[in-house]
């Protein structure tokens, strides 16, 4: 099985861990973010990654060579100039579109089951599933009572009553007849998908989830992981 790993971004929010070197290579409790994601996806089967390299792709090639040292083979595209998520994937069609296969963001660190995230459009007029997690509230929520006494501080608390988009997708080939040459899938390819009725969710509540974007991100995350990634 395939998985593309989206890695092309500039990660201007984590300076100066990212000037001179990609945002996947960036450490988290000792492994660089893209080394968890391998171990991860092992788990379930891949043994071909594609990694859409842009920036400083040279020392994504570096660092990973051929997959050889992690068990799996690694094959690379690469952005000649920024193409957003959809315009990534739709770059490395040629590599992709034999079968159904993962996509995920470059910067997030997960435990999601990737098994049952493929068995959500199994008999389903589907082209993607995508893990949806609960909302990490970014700051610490304080809970009122009736009276408006304030009854306790709570930090950062999961918010299981809003999800969010995981950037975890499982894609038939026929995600490429949806993707532009250049563009976020976000903003364009999903909510079309959206409309016509082809995009399924599968909803993640107990796992481990952390998109890594600034360096308290880095620094929480090596605390959470300093024991590894549970299920992993």
């Amino acid at each position: 099985m395939k998985a593309a790993i989206i890695a092309g971004g500039f990660g201007k929010r984590l300076k100066p861990l990212t000037q001179d070197r990609p945002k996947p290579l960036v450490p988290v409790a000792g492994k660089a973010i893209i080394e968890w994601q391998i171990e991860w996806l092992k788990k379930y089967g891949v043994d071909t990654i594609v990694v859409l390299a842009g920036y400083q792709r040279e020392k994504m090639l570096e660092f990973l060579g051929s997959g050889t040292k992690y068990g799996v083979k690694i094959v690379y595209t690469i952005e000649d100039e920024p193409l957003g998520t959809a315009g990534a994937i739709k770059n490395a069609e040629p590599i992709l579109r034999t079968e159904p296969f993962l996509a995920l963001n470059g910067d997030i660190i997960t435990n999601i089951p990737l098994d049952k995230l493929m068995k959500v459009i199994e008999s389903k007029d589907a082209v993607v599933a995508m893990a949806l997690v609960p909302l990490r509230s970014p700051y610490g929520i304080v809970e009122v009572d009736e009276t408006g006494r304030i009854v306790r501080f709570v930090e950062k608390p999961i918010l299981h009553q809003h999800l969010i988009n995981a950037g975890v997708y499982y894609m038939r080939p026929e995600i490429f007849d949806y993707l532009p040459e250049k563009g976020d899938i976000e903003r364009t390819t999903f909510p079309q998908l959206a409309r016509e009725g082809k995009l399924y969710a599968g909803i993640f509540r107990d796992v481990y989830w952390r998109s890594i974007d600034t360096m308290k991100d880095v620094e929480e995350a090596s605390k959470e992981l300093a024991n590894g990634l549970p299920g992993v």
